[in-house]
């Protein structure tokens, strides 16, 4: 089989169809990540776990069935890397933090189960946010995750690792874990795809949980094309997950490929977009543009209380974490570092009516957001207000 370009390069759909034809080694490629993985992590510190040795050998696994002719699946010999919240058998997790020293999960995440069966190569586990509670990168138990753009900022949290791992060229798709931004903020600070499915669509079972009315594990990917490869493997009914819808599946690709002719597009307006500095907004207005050009209807639709909207959010998932923490907060609470102890015990102070009205808050929002929807196909905001801080002059939350 022929050699590898850099992991960069190629779209997932160009590397299987090279793979499948002979003309792209799947070890190579595999070399070529680790190789990368081994020329950056020391400057970006982006990867907890490194799985060479692993990922050769399924990398050969994959390169032996290409040549006897048999049928590969459809991420067959790509490199990708997990947030370390996702359960692999046999392989060390820290989810961040120490509470997790020496741990070692048993069994697969059903997500991986299914990339693992789709013929994707891991070569590691990548870094976040402790807890994944934190929308910079910031870690103060391993370091912070820098920007592979430029490595004195931030790379977004709470999947830091995720995207900068992409985003350097380290691996050709990832997933990351999203309670109130946490794959959105990395993908948007690095220039990558990143996506936070509809609720139940995919199954979070054997990810570590923040707050499990908001928690959904998300593709991530350097084009958009390749994030659809990924979510049409990891999509799915699991009945073993509460959360999980059983609704039928779709071809994401497929979808994608129809383009944006015809989509009636909300551009939000007030202050979703009113709060982003004036660059952030040129680039949304921006991507509207090319959007009409593309065929979309784009209309102004005005929505405000962003601020509202987030602290609302805030609230909720940190009491809802801080129930998942209840015995660590109680035990334990020196090992938290200072800033997630802060948020954890600011959500253990709402109280149960404070909550229900929260919930209540909620449902309002979500009919002031469908109102917004109404006769439209989305809805068009920054996924970020700024783009990247430096590391030095940004809070670690």
């Amino acid at each position: 089989m022929g050699g590898a370009l850099g992991v960069a390069e190629l779209s997932i759909a160009q590397a299987r169809a090279r793979i499948e034809s002979g003309e792209l080694s799947p070890v190579a490629l595999a070399q070529a990540a680790l190789d990368r993985i081994a020329e950056s992590d020391g400057e970006l510190n982006v990867f907890r776990t490194v799985l060479g040795e692993r990922a050769v050998s399924e990398a050969e696994v994959i390169e032996d069935a290409a040549r006897r002719g048999d049928p590969l699946g459809p991420l067959a010999g790509i490199p990708v890397a997990l947030k370390d919240n996702i359960e692999v058998a046999g392989v060390a997790m820290t989810a961040g933090t120490r509470f997790y020293d020496g741990g070692v999960p048993e069994r697969d995440a059903p997500l991986w189960e299914r990339m693992r069966r789709a013929g994707a190569v891991l070569v590691g586990k990548v870094g976040m946010a402790e807890w994944a509670i934190g929308g910079t990168g910031h870690n103060v138990h391993y370091g912070p995750c820098r920007n592979p753009w430029e490595p004195e900022r931030v790379s977004g949290g709470s999947s830091s690792g995720s995207g900068a791992a992409l985003a350097a060229g380290m691996v050709m798709a990832a997933l990351g874990t999203d309670t109130a931004g946490s794959v959105r903020i990395p993908a948007a600070l690095c220039g990558v795809s990143g996506l936070r499915p509809s609720a139940g669509r995919i199954s979070n079972r054997g990810s570590v949980p923040v707050a499990w009315s908001f928690d959904s594990i998300g593709p991530m990917a350097r084009r958009a094309e390749d994030v659809a490869h990924v979510l049409g493997v990891i999509a799915g009914y699991d009945r073993e997950d509460p959360c999980s819808v059983d609704v039928a599946g779709e071809d994401y690709v497929a979808a994608l490929a129809r383009g944006a002719s015809g989509l009636r597009i909300g551009l939000l307006t007030g202050d979703w977009l009113g709060d982003a500095i004036a660059p952030v907004e040129a680039a949304v207005r921006e991507a509207a543009a090319t959007l009409e050009r593309a065929g979309a209807v784009v209309e102004q639709v005005q929505l405000d209380g962003r601020a509202e909207a987030f602290d609302l959010t805030a609230e909720m998932v940190l009491t809802e974490a801080a129930f998942v923490h209840r015995e660590r907060l109680a035990q334990s609470p020196e090992i938290y570092a200072p800033d997630v102890l802060a948020r954890l015990r600011r959500g253990a102070a709402v109280t149960g009516p404070q909550y229900a009205w929260d919930r209540q808050r909620q449902r309002i929002w979500r009919r002031r957001v469908l109102d917004a929807l109404e006769g439209r196909d989305l809805l068009l905001a920054p996924a970020a207000p700024i783009p990247a801080p430096r590391i030095a002059d940004s809070d670690p939350l």
